[in-house]
């Protein structure tokens, strides 16, 4: 059994973005040689996650306004009290999750026909990272 380990990096411009990280993730996966065995993805940051859905915009928008609903931006959360104002970013993360774990068979990812590895931000403007890490043989 080998192991591969690869980093992805964003500077979002936005507090939240949703970017399709599919191609990155099969490049690792190239990269790696590594043709049987999984595929982890895991965000490195407590307001950020990784997903696996639809790569189709109204999908996006339908993530993110169900995200808004159940945890707002700007309401009096008690994280606040850190002097910090991401609250909802922490808990619209585990709702999201922070990785997926996705099958590799014949040296490819194997998804689903329309299905495509996400990477969601929920506290932007900064330096961010995903970590992509291969094992199998």
């Amino acid at each position: 059994m080998k192991s591969y380990t690869e980093y992805l990096f964003f500077e979002t411009s936005k507090r939240r973005e949703y970017i399709n990280i599919t191609r990155e993730v099969k490049e690792a996966l190239r990269k790696s040689g590594i043709r049987e065995g999984m595929a982890l993805v895991s965000a490195m940051h407590i307001t950020a996650g990784v997903y696996v859905n639809d790569a189709e915009e109204g999908i996006i928008q339908d993530i993110d306004n169900m995200l808004e609903e159940v945890a707002p931006f700007g309401l009096d959360y008690f994280h606040h009290r850190t002097g910090e104002d991401n609250g909802d970013a922490h808990l619209k993360s585990i709702l999201v999750h922070h990785q997926v774990i996705l099958p590799v068979t014949e040296g490819r990812l194997d998804l689903g026909p329309w299905q495509q590895v996400y990477y969601a931000e929920f506290d932007g403007r900064r330096r961010k990272r995903v970590i992509i890490k291969i094992i199998g043989e």
